[in-house]
C-alpha cells in the first residue's frame, strides 16, 4: 500500500516516498509512535547539525574606475599649455590644467563654481570655497558663507602661491569642482589648442566592480551584501554591494531569427583592497554574491527530507534500532542542506537518508 507523492522541495532535490503506514505515524493530531525494532532502518544516517547556510548566485561583471565625467575650460580665450597625464591622481589645490601658464585647480565640493566670488558675496559657493581654503591651509577668517576683506586676504595668498594676479577674487576659471580625488581618464584637449570647451576626462580613485544584473534576478542582490570578486589570474577578493540601480536597461544582441534582448539593472561592488587588484582596468571577473544567509541553524542534508501523507515534509528520525518519522519546518536550502525545526528536533537527533 503507498500514499500519492507530494512535490515541492524544488529542482534538484530528490523526494523520497513514504509509505502510508509510515505516514500514518505522523498523523496530524496523533502521536510519533516508534516502528517495530529494526523494521524500518535507513540504509544510512546523519546527525542533525548546526551550520550557517548561504545562498550564493554567480553572476559576471567588469572591474573598472567606474563612470567618466567631463572637464570643461571657463577660462575664455587662450591657449591650453599643460594638461594633467592620462592616469594621474589630482587632489585638492592641484592643477588640472593650464591656460596661458595659468593653472585651474582643483577643489573639493558638490557646487560648480558659477559665478565671480569676491568681497560681499554669500552662499553655499562661498562657505565651499572657504573650506577648501582652510584645508590647504589658509587662515585669517571665519568659515561660513559670508566673503570677508579676511576671505579675501587668504584668496590673494592663495593665488600668490599659484603664480596668479593677487585679485581677491575667483572666478570659474581659476578652479574646477569634483566631490574628491579624481583619476585622469582622458585628454580630450591638445596642448597648444584652444582652451574653450572639453579639456579633460576623469573617474573615481577606486576600482569598482559594475554588474549588468538580470531583472529577474533582481530580488537576490540588496545594498550591503557581500560578494567575493574573482580575478583574471584566479585569485579572490572580498567585495561589498554598495549601490543597486532602480533604472532598468533594454539591450538587444543578434540580428533576425537569432536576436535577443535582456533588461537589467547595475549593481556596484566595492572593494577595499585596492591593491589587491594590481593594474587591472576595464578586466572581466566573475562575481559571487551572497543572496541570504541563515546561522547557526540547525540543518539535515536535503536527501533526508520525506514527503507526508498529510502535506508538508519529515524525517526519519533513528534511535538505535527504532525509527519514527517527525514532522518539520523547512527553511533554507543551500549547498545540499536544509534547515529544518520541529518538535524534538536538536543537534542529538539521528536522521535517515538514502545511500
Amino acid at each position: 500500500m503507498s500514499t500519492k507523492l507530494r512535490t515541492g522541495l524544488g529542482a534538484g532535490v530528490a523526494v523520497l516516498v513514504v509509505g502510508a503506514a509510515a505516514a500514518a505515524a505522523v498523523g496530524f493530531g496523533g502521536t510519533d509512535t516508534p516502528a517495530p525494532a529494526g523494521a524500518h532502518l535507513p540504509p544510512a544516517t546523519a546527525k542533525v547539525t548546526r551550520a550557517t547556510l548561504t545562498q550564493t548566485e554567480n553572476v559576471t561583471g567588469t572591474l573598472g574606475y567606474g563612470d567618466t565625467y567631463q572637464v570643461t575650460s571657463r577660462a575664455g580665450a587662450g591657449t591650453l599649455t599643460w594638461l594633467a597625464p592620462i592616469g594621474s591622481t589630482v587632489t585638492r589645490g592641484k592643477p588640472l590644467f593650464k591656460v596661458d601658464d595659468r593653472p585651474a585647480v582643483l577643489l573639493y565640493g558638490s557646487t560648480p563654481l558659477y559665478r565671480p566670488l569676491q568681497s560681499g558675496e554669500t552662499g553655499a559657493d562661498v562657505a565651499q570655497l572657504e573650506q577648501n581654503l582652510k584645508a590647504l591651509g589658509y587662515s585669517g577668517f571665519t568659515v561660513d558663507d559670508e566673503f570677508s576683506a579676511s576671505t579675501a586676504t587668504a584668496v590673494k595668498a592663495w593665488q600668490a602661491d599659484l603664480g596668479l594676479d593677487q585679485t581677491g577674487t575667483v572666478t570659474a576659471g581659476q578652479v574646477v569642482v569634483a566631490a574628491g580625488p579624481l583619476r585622469v581618464a582622458e585628454q580630450s584637449g591638445t596642448v597648444g589648442g584652444s582652451a574653450n570647451g572639453p579639456v579633460l576626462a576623469y573617474t573615481n580613485t577606486t576600482r569598482i566592480v559594475t554588474v549588468a544584473l538580470d531583472v529577474a534576478k533582481q530580488h537576490l542582490v540588496r545594498k550591503g551584501i557581500s560578494a567575493t570578486v574573482t580575478l583574471p589570474d584566479g585569485k579572490t577578493v572580498t567585495g561589498t554591494v554598495t549601490s543597486v540601480g532602480t533604472v532598468a536597461t533594454r539591450s538587444t544582441t543578434g540580428q533576425g531569427a537569432q536576436q535577443s534582448s535582456t533588461t537589467t539593472i547595475a549593481v556596484t561592488v566595492s572593494i577595499a583592497d585596492q591593491t589587491a587588484l594590481g593594474t587591472l582596468d576595464e578586466a572581466p571577473v566573475d562575481v559571487t554574491l551572497v543572496a541570504d544567509q541563515r546561522k547557526d541553524v540547525l540543518t539535515v542534508p536535503v536527501a533526508a527530507l520525506v514527503a507526508l501523507a498529510e502535506g508538508g515534509y519529515g524525517v526519519q528520525g533513528v534511535e538505535g534500532s527504532t525509527t519514527r518519522y517527525v514532522a518539520v519546518t523547512t527553511g533554507m536550502f543551500a549547498g545540499g542542506r536544509v534547515e529544518i525545526s520541529g518538535n524534538g528536533i536538536s543537534t542529538d537527533t539521528t536522521v535517515g537518508v538514502p545511500r
